[in-house]
């Protein structure tokens, strides 16, 4: 019997990696108010690991529309969905992630730009700076990439 690919799980290096992350972010301080999630089971896993790591207790919304979705699908529903949040997270899918984080890279440093553009892989997080006043002034290159953490980097290191 073959599982869905919204069923699949979270492997357990995927579980290891949002640890990593999780320390990685708090660490860091960083902190998102906000959270919006794709419906699939490993990104719902991967937000349970997460979650625990963060001292402050983030506003969560499930989004069916993170799922099997395109940038432009990915800004729409930051813009619609982002409120008053300062900082916010998207828990969902490559390619998506990895164009979506390109396609706002805007006046970012280049090695974050090679770098997320060679590979992005599961469990990375691109840290984006945004000089807006409302998630619904988001814009293609309007933002600054100021992080790229991919987990063989954090392994035993956060």
């Amino acid at each position: 019997m073959s599982i869905s690919d919204i069923d699949r799980p979270l492997s357990p290096r995927g579980e290891r990696a949002a640890g990593d992350l999780a320390k990685a972010m708090a660490k860091r301080g960083l902190q998102p108010d906000q959270v919006l999630c794709s419906p699939a089971r490993r990104t719902q896993e991967t937000l349970a690991v997460l979650l625990p790591g963060l001292p402050n207790d983030p506003r969560v919304t499930v989004l069916d529309g993170l799922y099997e979705a395109s940038p432009g699908d990915y800004l729409s529903l930051i813009a619609q969905h982002g409120g008053e949040a300062v900082s916010l997270m998207v828990v969902g899918h490559n390619p998506t992630v990895q164009a979506t984080a390109l396609i706002l890279s805007g006046n970012s440093e280049r090695r974050f730009t090679s770098d997320i553009s060679l590979k992005y892989p599961t469990g990375a997080l691109t840290v984006v700076d945004f000089d807006i006043d409302s998630w619904t002034e988001l814009s293609p290159g309007g933002g600054r990439i100021v992080d790229f953490l991919k987990p063989r980097d954090l392994e035993g290191n956060e």
